[in-house]
Order: structure tokens, then C-alpha cells, then sequence
């Protein structure tokens, strides 16, 4: 694990320019905290490869990057895991080729030179990588298939900068600061966070998940997709013969995982995901698991208890940590490490639990991603049964549609926003049920800065992706547009800030290929019965206690409306609403007013304040503060 960054001049026979060299070292300094324990930089005729090394296998120099292949015609800085790199390496070794380390990363050079293209369908991993091939001139950045790793580019004056994180291109070239996109803030607001390939600046792009780019000096980066999850098909078999394929599939995948020649552990937070992962360590491992968890002051916000359920199973090495109010603190320097607004409170929690567990360990496995691809969240049930709005008659849908929303006033507000968005189709409807600010509740929100935009952009988003999708049904599409947008961009992104802020490296069983296009291909009657999970549940039954097995989903994030209400309302209040807030013109002082007075009636809102907080702490670091500099 580790980070990267580089430069190639448009211009290779003039070579890199010193600013532009000096820009590389910047980047490098920036992200030292991914990888504390080497640096490296190679330089060729127009291009810089830089590497920050966090060293997990083969911790001898020989893994120090940037790496070669024999004849130096191939260089590359690789940032990630490549789970299968011994029988890679062995067919390379057979073929003829010299390897000259243990290191996973090194086979990628000689897979390149075998295959070209092709080189990325063959790694399993997570992994963001630049390879320079001097013969055929050209640069090659490739991401991960479920987008475990970032990897950011831009261009600037005289030629394309990338970078492991955004904030490292924004402030290496101070000379070319970025333009904020305010349509980018606009999808923020709908979903906080900034989908990809956009960031919150224009001319600087996520390189989205499974996909290469193949750039030769001077040209424009054009992303080609090399990998989709294979949703139109169905697997057959009864429901124990997958379950135990399941359970077999999940095995293997923790087994791999497991391989490292630095301390590993494991996030436990008690829910059924993480309690998994670490049952199948437990059994794989010849040592008590080191078990991490995260709880909160008010027994009513935490699930401490639960985690130590599992804990006292499975004998672990247990450790805990209690986050309090006060220590929101660190706001300020989460959103500098992800360098534009991310409004998911459980960033908060994550950065805490990373920082404790990398005082033990240096790899922690984790059990994110289940619910993308075992449909684990609370909305998808309303989403499969708004779809059948769609095949009711023309004439009886706006009855139903009245009647829904006005049952929702004594329900819920969100099922008023879906009873509005039932005639957006599925897309729609889907935003309603995720969404932050609704399109109707950016308009009262936004003040003169935002007028020009148009709040209906990730509509269109999530309908242009929905349209494409291949698979058969409602819960299978949201499930594929989840793995696109919400676990990359939010659920990856988060952890991968909070890990590598810390010099951890955080492995993830449930986004195995072998699970992900195993679970993709499941029909829905299996996936989803009363509750999410269903297969999951089935095929882990024996190892999860029974209390975790049949409790509702909780989600991590921060106990907001407590929080907001008791402790932090009066300073989000004071940021929101001074002086330097409203000359910014974004949002309407009388709207977050109103949001506020909703909070003090108990009415909610707690989470639309954070993501408006979140947003104003980031414009004071990258915009009002670079401006002063």
C-alpha cells in the first residue's frame, strides 16, 4: 500500500520542466502519510514517476519503487494489493522473465509487457498504478475494478499531474489553482459526495474504477472500461448449494487477504458483515485476531456490545474506543485529506478507528461492501415496490401518487419526497430515497452564487446509468448503479482516507471478483426476502451469534441529531451563518435558518447540516485560505 504521483510533459523533447519536477516532489510530500517508509523518483525524458512506500510484502529494498523490468524499457509506481501475484509470477519466471523482488507490484511490469491492454484483466486486487513504456512512449494509469484505490489527474500548462489524492495536485501547482465546479457542489449537496469522474474543480478528474487509460505525450486521457459486473446473467442451483458456494467463495477470499509479512487485524463493528470476516480470520488464523471497534457515549448510538459478542466467540484480541463530541474536531483535517467536500459523518468514526488500529497493526481486514453487492440497505424495499407504480394504468397513477404523499406527512418526509418523485421513473425515485438535498430543496436552499446550475444533474446521472445497466430488474439495476457511484466514490473513498491518513492498509473479502461477479449473477428472491442479505445470512449462519444475525441494519455514521442538537449546533450555527458564509453567496442564510429552527422542533435535518458544514469547512480550507495565500 502505498501512494503515487507523476508528471509527463506534453512536450518530451524539451523534458520536464523544474516547476513542474518540483511539483512531483510536492505531490510526493503531501501524501507521505500513505507510505512512511520509502520514497522514490525515477525521471526519464518528459516524465516523473514518484512513490511513497508503506511496506506490507517483501519489506526488503528490493519493493521499493518506482520498479523497472529488466531492461528498464517498462517503470512503474503501483499503489495497492495484487492478491494473485504468486502464480502470476510463476507462469513470468516459466515464460523467461527476471523478477528481481518478492514484491506483488512487480509482476505488472512484465504482465504489460506480455500482454499490453489486456495486462489489467489478469490482476485481482486493488490497486491504482502509472506505468511509463518508453518504447511505445505512452503512459498508462489503471484503477482497480471496484475502485479501492484513487487516482486523480489534471492538466496543467505544460503537460498531465496525478496523484493518489486530490489535495496533492490542487496544491503542487500553486501557480494554476483550479476553478471551483459549482455543479459539482450541486451533486454534492444530492448525495455528499462528488461522483466520478468529476471533482469538486473543474479540469481535474477521478480516474473511475475499472478502467485504463493508455496516454501518449501531449494527448488527452480518454478512460476505456475493461471490466463491468456481469448482471445480465443468473446463476441456478438451490438455495443451500449457493449458500455453501457463498460461504466457500468468502473463505478464500478472507484466506488471501490474510497474506502479509507486517501485524493484521480486523475492523469489528457488530453487524453481520464484519462479524463474518472476522470469524473466517478466527478460523484461518493460528493466533487470537486482533479485533478493532468504535462505539459512542450513549449506550443508545453504540454497538460496542454486539462487537463483543463476536470478540468473546472467536477469542480475540479486542480493542475499543469510545468517540465523543469533542473530538469532531478533526473535520478540519479529514477534509483536507480528501481535498473536496465528503459529507458522510462516518468519516468521523472510520478516521478514529483507523488511528487506533494502526497503533497495533499495520493491515486491517474490513467488511465493507456486502450491502452493495448483497443488498444490505433499508431502501431498496421501497424502491422494488415503487417500481411497480411504473406498470400500473395511466390514469390511476396520479391517485396513487396524491395518496402516498398524503399518507407521508404522518409517516415520514422521506416517503413525501418519494411519493413526488414517483413520476421521475426509477431514478428518480431511487435519488428520493438516497438523496440529501432534493431538487426542490436545493432551490429554496441555493443563494445568487448557484443560480446558474442546474439541480437536476445526478438525476440524469443515475437515469443515464440505470439505462445501460444489463439486469433484468429493478433491485439488480440499483444494485449495479450502487457499485458505480455509492460504494466507490463514498464507502471506498472514506475508508481509504481514514486508512492511509494513518499508513494503514485496509483489505476488503467482500470485493473478491470471484464474490462480486458470484453475488452480481444472484437472482433477487434469493438476495432479498423481508430483509437484505438474505443468501449472506443463510450461508453464515453457524458462525454469526444469533442476536447479530436478526438485528436491523444500523449504519456507522455519527449519532448526528444528538450531537447536533446538544453539542455542535451552536458552532455549526456560528460557521454557517457569519459574515465570510454569506459574502460566499452558495447558500441562502433564510434557507439554513430554517434549517436550524427544523432541528430545534425535532423535525430532523441534523444530516443536511453536516453536509452544509462539511461544505463550508472545505471552501475555507481550499478556497478562502488558498486565496489569502
Amino acid at each position: 500500500m502505498c501512494g503515487i504521483a507523476g508528471f509527463m510533459a506534453d512536450d518530451a523533447s524539451a523534458g520536464v520542466h523544474p516547476d513542474d519536477d518540483a511539483a512531483v516532489k510536492r505531490m510526493l510530500d503531501a501524501i507521505a502519510h500513505r507510505g512512511p517508509d520509502a520514497e522514490g523518483i525515477w525521471r526519464a525524458a518528459g516524465v516523473v514517476l514518484g512513490h511513497r512506500r508503506l511496506s506490507i510484502i517483501d519489506l526488503s529494498a528490493d519493493g521499493n519503487q518506482p520498479i523497472a523490468n529488466e531492461d528498464g524499457a517498462v517503470t512503474g509506481v503501483i499503489n495497492g494489493e495484487i492478491y494473485d501475484f504468486e502464480p502470476i509470477r510463476a507462469d513470468l519466471v516459466a515464460k523467461g522473465h527476471t523478477l528481481r523482488s518478492r514484491s506483488d507490484s512487480e509482476v505488472v511490469l512484465h504482465l504489460w509487457e506480455d500482454l499490453g491492454e489486456g495486462f489489467v484483466q489478469r490482476i485481482h486486487g486493488m490497486f491504482a498504478l502509472a506505468l511509463w513504456d518508453a518504447r511505445r512512449r505512452v503512459l498508462v494509469l489503471a484503477r482497480d475494478r471496484s475502485g479501492k484505490k484513487p487516482l486523480f489527474y489534471r492538466r496543467t500548462r505544460r503537460g498531465l499531474a496525478f496523484a493518489s489524492e486530490l489535495h496533492a495536485l490542487v496544491r503542487a501547482f500553486p501557480d494554476e489553482r483550479p476553478a471551483v465546479d459549482l455543479s459539482a457542489v450541486d451533486e454534492y449537496l444530492s448525495l455528499q459526495y462528488v461522483p466520478a469522474p468529476r471533482t469538486v474543480y473543474r479540469g481535474i478528474f477521478k480516474l473511475p474504477p475499472a478502467t485504463l487509460a493508455v496516454i501518449a505525450p501531449g494527448a488527452e486521457p480518454f478512460p476505456q472500461r475493461y471490466w463491468s459486473r456481469p448482471c445480465g446473467e443468473t446463476v441456478s442451483g438451490s438455495e443451500d448449494d449457493l449458500a455453501r458456494e457463498l460461504r466457500g467463495l468468502l473463505d478464500g477470499a478472507v484466506r488471501r487477504r490474510m497474506v502479509a509479512d507486517v501485524p493484521l487485524g480486523a475492523f469489528l463493528s457488530g453487524g453481520v458483515d464484519s462479524s463474518v470476516i472476522v470469524a473466517l480470520m478466527a478460523r484461518a488464523s493460528t493466533r487470537p485476531v486482533k479485533t478493532f471497534s468504535i462505539g459512542f457515549p450513549d449506550a443508545d448510538d453504540s454497538e460496542l456490545e454486539y462487537a463483543r459478542l463476536v470478540a468473546t466467540r472467536y477469542g480475540t484480541d479486542h480493542h475499543e474506543l469510545v468517540v465523543a463530541p469533542e473530538m469532531t474536531t478533526v473535520l478540519r483535517e479529514i477534509v483536507d485529506h480528501h481535498g473536496e467536500p465528503f459529507g458522510d459523518s462516518s468519516a468521523v468514526a472510520t478516521w478514529y478507528l483507523a488511528r487506533m488500529t494502526r497503533a497495533h497493526v499495520t493491515v486491517a481486514l474490513s467488511g465493507d461492501a456486502s450491502d452493495e453487492n448483497f443488498a444490505g440497505y433499508k431502501r431498496y424495499n421501497p424502491a422494488r415496490l415503487a417500481s411497480a407504480f411504473d406498470r400500473l394504468p395511466t390514469r390511476v397513477q396520479p391517485l396513487v401518487q396524491a395518496a402516498l404523499g398524503f399518507m407521508g406527512r404522518a409517516i415520514h418526509p422521506d416517503v413525501v419526497d418519494l411519493a413526488r418523485s414517483l413520476d421521475e421513473g426509477e431514478a428518480g425515485r431511487y435519488l428520493a430515497l438516497l438523496g440529501h438535498f432534493s431538487a426542490m430543496d436545493k432551490q429554496r436552499l441555493y443563494g445568487p452564487a448557484m443560480a446558474a446550475v442546474d439541480p437536476r444533474t445526478t438525476l440524469r446521472r443515475f437515469a443515464d446509468s440505470l439505462a445501460v445497466s444489463r439486469a433484468p430488474d429493478c433491485l439488480r439495476r440499483l444494485l449495479d448503479l450502487d457499485f458505480q457511484t455509492y460504494l466507490p466514490d463514498d464507502i471506498n473513498a472514506k475508508v481509504d482516507i481514514a486508512a492511509m491518513s494513518h499508513a494503514l492498509e485496509v483489505r476488503c473479502p467482500f470485493l473478491d471478483t470471484a464474490v462480486v461477479e458470484f453475488a452480481a449473477r444472484l437472482p433477487s428472491a434469493v438476495q432479498v426476502r423481508w430483509r437484505g442479505k438474505h443468501l449472506l445470512r443463510k450461508a453464515v449462519d453457524d458462525l454469526v451469534p444469533r442476536e447479530i444475525l436478526q438485528r436491523s441494519k444500523r449504519g456507522f455514521g455519527l449519532p448526528l441529531t444528538r450531537w447536533m442538537t446538544r453539542d455542535l449546533g451552536a458552532m455549526a450555527r456560528d460557521l454557517l451563518l457569519d459574515q465570510t458564509a454569506r459574502a460566499r453567496g452558495v447558500l441562502s442564510p433564510v434557507a439554513v435558518e430554517a434549517l436550524f429552527a427544523d432541528l430545534d422542533a425535532g423535525r430532523g435535518g441534523a444530516d443536511r447540516l453536516w453536509t452544509l458544514l462539511v461544505l463550508e469547512t472545505w471552501f475555507r480550507a481550499f478556497v478562502d485560505d488558498a486565496g489569502r495565500a
